[in-house]
């Protein structure tokens, strides 16, 4: 018998080849006059080119950082105050829409947004719509009310309902020409999200089937995609199964791969997704049971075992660094458990980590 769940997902969500078209009826329809841009410095000149015939934009942003700093959201801030911008469009990966997230839910406060950051004030009431347009399939962003943001040498996930986007767009055309390299982190990424929102102590039966069904579409489409980028078949499932991964995350949240993300992002500079992919295979393999065993069964694999190896091999295919040595010479496996140990996410898990089992974990993959 199940339990009791709440499942809730405010998010409107526009899927399919082309649908980016649709952007500026799109903020008609929510009455937006005035539009912030917010994209990454790569993303730059191609956003300005996607909205170049929208009457409402009125501002532009891309000094984003590929993972993501508190600056970089004040100065979102700054010109939406100047221009009084009355919406915000974040096109591109995680990093751009936990950016524009942030600062649509800050803007219209009076306070510092590092009070906000570190908790001494909570959020505005009001906040601006978003809408969030994913050039990757990996984050999931577009439809969670979670924001990552560093500041002052720490990497925090804050996760609030002032986050959730009011619009998502999900267009696979916009992830074709995404690098090879890019494709592999964030689609395990997407992977990830899925496994993690499976396995976290909190799922409920239909993240559960959005988890089963977001892992399929990994397995059968990322590494097509990443051998031919232009292969749209394969671009259009794994950007609508990283939006399903998102969808089965969302409320259940990540676990134990996302925990240890952390420090290797902040301290080692892995990009979000390649640090993810660090120790996913591991944690395959410590969660291992009988549920997540139908799980690989539901999806054409023989157990969990034969998952991690999955993982391995896209990892290999894609050049990930899989190992402590790949990480430089002076490796502090210490901090690196210490650190995964007391993140929050870390609690998702369903198998307990302390320092110890951490630390042996990271030791087997020297």
């Amino acid at each position: 018998m199940v339990s009791e769940f709440v499942y809730a997902q405010p998010v409107k969500i526009y899927y399919g080849a082309g649908e980016f078209e649709k952007v500026g009826e799109i903020l008609r329809e929510i009455g937006c006059a005035r539009c912030m841009l917010v994209s990454d410095r790569f993303l730059a000149d191609k956003a300005q080119q996607m909205v170049r015939d929208i009457p409402e934009l009125c501002a532009s942003f891309s000094d984003i950082e590929e993972n993501p700093q508190l600056r970089g959201a004040e100065g979102v801030v700054e010109l939406i105050r100047k221009h009084n911008a009355d919406a915000v469009i974040g096109i591109g990966g995680g990093s751009t829409m936990d950016t524009a997230k942030f600062a649509a839910a800050t803007a219209l406060g009076g306070a510092p947004l590092v009070d906000y950051y570190d908790g001494r004030l909570p959020f505005p009431e009001k906040r601006l719509p978003v809408i969030a347009v994913p050039t990757t399939a990996g984050t999931g962003s577009e439809v969670t009310q979670v924001s990552v943001m560093s500041h002052d040498k720490e990497k925090k996930t804050i996760n609030n309902p002032v986050f959730m986007p009011k619009i998502a767009i999900v267009d696979p055309m916009l992830t074709a020409t995404v690098p090879p390299r890019t494709t592999m982190n964030t689609g395990i990424d997407a992977m990830a999200h899925a496994l993690e929102g499976y396995w976290s102590r909190n799922h409920n039966p239909i993240s559960d089937l959005m988890a089963v069904e977001s892992v399929r579409l990994v397995l059968e489409n990322l590494e097509a995609a990443y051998k031919d980028g232009g292969n749209m078949e394969a671009r259009g499932n794994m950007s609508l199964g990283a939006l399903i991964g998102g969808l089965a995350f969302a409320l259940p949240k990540t676990a134990g791969s996302h925990a240890c993300s952390y420090p290797l992002s902040e301290d080692y500079h892995l990009p979000h997704g390649e640090a993810v992919a660090f120790t996913l295979d591991s944690f395959v393999r410590i969660n291992a049971d009988a549920r997540l065993n139908e799980l690989c069964r539901r999806v054409g694999l023989r157990d969990a075992n034969e998952l991690a190896d999955r993982i391995a091999a896209l990892k290999e295919l894609g050049g990930l660094r899989r190992k402590l040595g790949d990480l430089g010479e002076n490796v502090d496996v210490d901090k690196l458990a210490h650190d995964s140990a007391v993140h929050p996410l870390m609690g998702n898990n369903p198998v307990p980590m302390d320092e110890a089992k951490l630390r042996e974990m990271f030791e087997n993959l020297r």
